[in-house]
């Protein structure tokens, strides 16, 4: 058509404005530029008369004609004289405009205004198709959850008492628990941190026959090796300074029910001798004291680390080891079970929805492949508290998206590699390497900034503006 530029607006109905989705102007020296996105008022400018009229129009000389507005000329640098617009027509309705811009030579003719309403056709045709493509990608994604739901419910392994998962561990998982609840065996939960292991516990014994019963749970790292035995044993007046009167440890409490006990690999070595008799002869004794009490429990322990190991590091004493590795039962980190993660994802999404008293979000499928591409190094609780934070961004809106999730997700390496975009120009691509480099050096280093500036060959000033030009946080 031998003009300068073209224009493309969509209409947005819901916020009464177009939005130029690509604004591509031709230099006379061949040159491409692509402008910033821009959004016009839809009662403003020939787009918006367009709009209303549903009609083509041309202007020879914009600066005769009082329709025309101005205000992209002065943000974009690109100075428009004369235009071809029409309107962007579907079954819907106008989607929006499509303008040709400043005739190089002559001016603007009837037959030009015809060719560009034939071409209005296919584009509306391919902008419709877009959108219902994009619709249709969303729904899809919806209903591949939904599906996988269903599925798990049907074959009864989605929720076992609120530990979720459909992947091959996790079936093996649930396969284990329903032998063991209903037998008072000693369980070992072994698993890194943020697996779910009180979960676990918590499920076999509100399941069992003792659910009645109390469930008394005791952090083994929490304590000092003093309280810890006061804690386990119990103790009478006068024992120690601050004993003002008898109490009862929590073997004692549990009576007839289960007994917890969290981090078995943190307890001190004279502390395990004692629960190992504990465990032989089923009898306690207070500090202070040298009256036995028999009890009766279940235990259920759990740690994050191999026991094997620290038995033969001489961390862990190995006849206790032998009497609590009865019914071993080994938690998959997420990473080996990211299959579970759109469950998980849309379990939380649930349940902090509810906590905050709001409608349940959507999650894109974007957002939803970020999230299952991370390895997630906290496990379960690292999702929920990324699921937490995105719904506490979005506020009342009803839909997650990437730009909502944590920089650690979507510069990780295992995420930053597939979904790196290449279609930018080389500086910008530069500058997101150098964003993720930066980033995960300081997360090696702890926050550590003059260590990480001396790993990256950067004063600690150097360090400072390149955390503040890329808006760093860990």
């Amino acid at each position: 058509m031998d003009i300068e530029g073209a224009s493309l607006a969509l209409h947005d109905p819901k916020r009464k404005d177009f939005y130029f989705i690509r604004t591509v102007e031709e230099q006379r020296d061949g040159i491409h530029q692509e402008m910033e996105s821009m959004r016009l008022p839809d009662n403003l400018g020939v787009a918006g008369w367009v709009l209303r009229e549903n009609r083509p129009m041309i202007i020879p000389d914009v600066s005769k004609d009082s329709r025309f507005f101005d205000g992209f000329d002065t943000n974009g640098g690109f100075v428009t004289r004369s235009m071809i617009c029409t309107p962007l027509r579907t079954r819907y309705g106008i989607i929006g405009v499509l303008c040709a811009l400043n005739k190089l030579n002559g001016t603007f003719s009837d037959k030009e205004l015809k060719l560009l309403e034939i071409l209005a056709v296919p584009v509306s045709i391919a902008l419709e198709n877009a959108k219902l493509y994009g619709a249709l990608k969303q729904h899809a994604n919806t209903l591949e959850q939904e599906n996988l739901k269903l599925k798990s419910q049907m074959n009864g392994r989605f929720d076992f008492q609120g530990v979720i998962g459909s992947s091959p561990s996790m079936h093996k998982l649930f396969v284990l628990l329903e032998k063991v609840i209903g037998a008072a065996t000693t369980v070992l939960i072994q698993g890194e941190t943020g697996t779910g292991k009180d979960l676990i516990a918590w499920t076999i014994h509100s399941n069992s026959p003792f659910k009645h019963k109390p469930f008394i749970a005791e952090n083994c790292g929490a304590l000092s090796e003093n309280l810890s035995e006061s804690e386990l044993f119990g103790h009478v007046k006068g024992a120690f300074t601050g004993a003002i009167k008898d109490k009862k440890g929590i073997f004692e409490i549990a009576n007839g029910g289960t007994v917890f006990l969290d981090e078995l690999g943190e307890m001190p070595a004279s502390m395990q001798v004692k629960l190992l008799r504990v465990l032989q002869d089923g009898q306690i004794r207070y500090v202070g004291s040298n009256k036995r009490k028999k009890v009766k429990f279940r235990l259920i322990a759990s740690t994050n680390r191999n026991l094997e190991e620290e038995v033969k590091q001489g961390n862990f004493r190995e006849d206790l080891f032998y009497r609590i590795n009865i019914f071993p039962i080994y938690l998959p980190p997420l990473r080996e079970r990211k299959e579970d993660i759109p469950l998980l994802t849309s379990h939380f999404i649930d349940l902090i929805s509810k906590k905050l008293t709001r409608k349940p979000a959507r999650i894109t499928s974007g957002a939803l492949e970020h999230l299952s591409q991370y390895d997630w190094p906290g496990n379960v609780r690292e999702l929920q508290n990324e699921i937490e934070r995105a719904l506490t961004l979005i506020g009342e809106g009803d839909e997650i998206r990437e730009e909502h999730l944590s920089e650690k997700i979507i510069l990780s390496p295992e995420n930053f590699s597939k979904f790196q975009d290449f279609s930018r120009n080389l500086q910008e691509l530069k500058n997101q390497f150098e964003k993720r480099v930066v980033f995960e050096t300081l997360r090696k280093t702890k926050g550590n900034r003059t260590h990480a500036a001396r790993m990256l060959g950067l004063t600690r000033q150097g360090l400072h503006n390149k955390i503040c030009r890329y808006n760093i946080k860990l």
